[in-house]
């Protein structure tokens, strides 16, 4: 705009001399006469509307593109945790304590056959306990090649491996060899030759010296995973909570402060795709935080509520057959019988820890600490007792218990009688099946075993599911796609008003 000069006539502004600004009724300012040395960005003139709009939305862009990459960041996290978790980890740590398990049965099952030697009376149940180990011997040959198949990227993991591939097939041929020698032998039962019983020896020292240390190596290892995994994944997503909550807020108050400025300098009561992004925004941060608590409620359920469940029972599982090889042995071998005795107590407070209780003392102590609340006593079936959770386990843990009771009680009747010289009648009531002999009852607490762990497994598996539901592609791709929307509208609402400068 021309001004007057000390002649009268119009004299015309210089650039240098002239910003924008906008008037209150909305319309272009003129230009006015601004000294050079006031157009600091950081004068009040220098932001003018156009540079105020672009300014905001720039910082809606970028508070957008954080919320994003925040809360991508904390779910995938979340994805990958469950992932270490429920697909490898923890899976591995039930494939090796299954192993630890068929090995121990194993043994159990090579000294049932030492034990009943070639007496007829026990023709059929030694078939039977042939194709149990038969059956076992399988069983950890697949075992092992699963876990083999797992370790494939663990140094450690690959050495213990290689220590139980390498004696397993010794143990075997030693418990090929203690067979054959008490076939030729001949043996009554109870009796075995001593041709049999050093051969067998020979091999329950290599499971009990080699291969179960470095099974239960492993398991150890792949349950430090697990723990590890889950702690710091537990708190990854309990500060990812409030860092995605941060980004939104901050997202969404960007958007309000521009809709705001919008609504003042062009006199409009709202721009509605402003208005439709801070919902979609709005939308986005509350299925996030939703997506997160489920994240960490499941994790909770899968590891803690769950697998440190299904990891004692698989364990107690796992000492409760070799507890049944003890006895086995016990009566097989004299000369150790004080050693398997010893062992068997071992294992049994491994499985129900009774401090200060006797083997003479045990059943008494543990029916007393049994009938207290909260739970009285430690071992494997102990954290199983402290940790029920689930519909039906209550009622499946105390089935284990009194089952454990009553093969406890069992065990005592059995060594009272072979303290009594009735060697025949303690072999008959060990490896028995009829209802009210020992195996019978050992059977029954197998079962109450597996039905309890069936329990956990199936909720640990359910949760892991949920969580790979949750966090699945579908999920990643409509986050993506709400951000891509997000930031279409804002800048497709501020586009028609920086036209008018234009």
């Amino acid at each position: 705009m021309p001004r007057g000069g000390s002649d009268g006539r119009p004299v015309a502004l210089t650039t240098a001399e002239s910003v924008w600004t906008r008037q209150a009724t909305g319309g272009l300012e003129r230009p006015e006469p601004r000294a050079p040395g006031q157009r600091s960005w950081r004068s009040r003139a220098w932001w003018h509307t156009p540079r105020l709009v672009r300014g905001l939305t720039g910082i809606c862009l970028v508070a957008l593109l954080v919320a994003g990459v925040v809360t991508g960041a904390v779910l995938a996290g979340a994805r990958g945790g469950a992932d270490v978790i429920g697909h490898r980890a923890a899976p591995q740590v039930v494939r090796s304590a299954d192993l630890y398990f068929a090995l121990n049965d194993m043994d159990a099952q090579a000294a049932n056959l030492l034990l009943l030697g070639a007496d007829p009376d026990y023709q059929a149940l030694r078939k039977q306990t042939l194709d149990t180990y038969e059956q076992r011997r399988a069983q950890a040959d697949g075992d092992l090649q699963r876990v083999t198949e797992a370790v494939s990227g663990d140094l450690a993991g690959q050495a213990a491996v290689q220590t139980v591939i390498g004696q397993l097939g010794s143990y075997e041929a030693l418990v090929a060899r203690a067979q054959l020698l008490e076939d030729q032998a001949r043996a009554p039962a109870g009796r075995p030759s001593a041709d049999a019983l050093a051969a067998y020896r020979q091999a329950t020292d290599l499971l009990r010296q080699r291969l179960l240390p470095a099974v239960d190596e492993l398991t150890r290892a792949n349950s430090n995973v697990v723990e590890e995994s889950y702690r710091d994944q537990r708190d990854s997503l309990a500060s990812g909570w409030w860092e995605i909550l941060a980004a939104g807020l901050l997202a969404l108050a960007a958007l309000g402060v521009l809709q705001r400025l919008l609504a003042v300098r062009f006199r409009r009561l709202v721009n509605l795709p402003l208005a439709v992004a801070s919902l979609l925004v709005l939308a986005a941060l509350v299925s996030a935080l939703t997506l997160t608590s489920g994240a960490e409620r499941e994790l909770t359920v899968a590891k803690s509520n769950s697998f440190d469940s299904v990891i004692a029972l698989s364990r107690a599982r796992a000492v409760a057959y070799d507890l049944n090889a003890d006895e086995s042995r016990y009566l097989t071998d004299p000369a150790r019988a004080a050693a398997y005795e010893q062992s068997f107590f071992d294992k049994t407070q491994s499985v129900a820890r009774v401090e200060g209780a006797t083997l003479s003392t045990y059943n008494t102590e543990l029916a007393a600490a049994a009938g207290r609340h909260p739970v009285a006593f430690g071992g494997y079936l102990g954290d199983e007792l402290r940790n029920v959770t689930f519909d039906g386990e209550q009622d499946a843990a105390e089935r284990v218990l009194a089952s454990f009771q009553q093969y406890q009680r069992d065990d005592r009747k059995m060594r009272e009688l072979s303290g009594e010289g009735r060697l025949k009648d303690a072999v008959t009531f060990n490896t028995g099946i009829a209802p009210g002999q020992s195996n019978a009852d050992f059977g029954v607490l197998s079962a109450a075993l597996d039905d309890t762990q069936a329990i956990n497994q199936r909720a640990f598996e359910r949760a892991v599911a949920a969580t790979d539901g949750d966090l699945d592609a579908t999920t990643a791709g409509l986050g993506v796609a709400a951000l891509v929307v997000a930031l279409a509208l804002v800048a497709g609402g501020v586009r028609p008003r920086l036209r008018e400068f234009a």
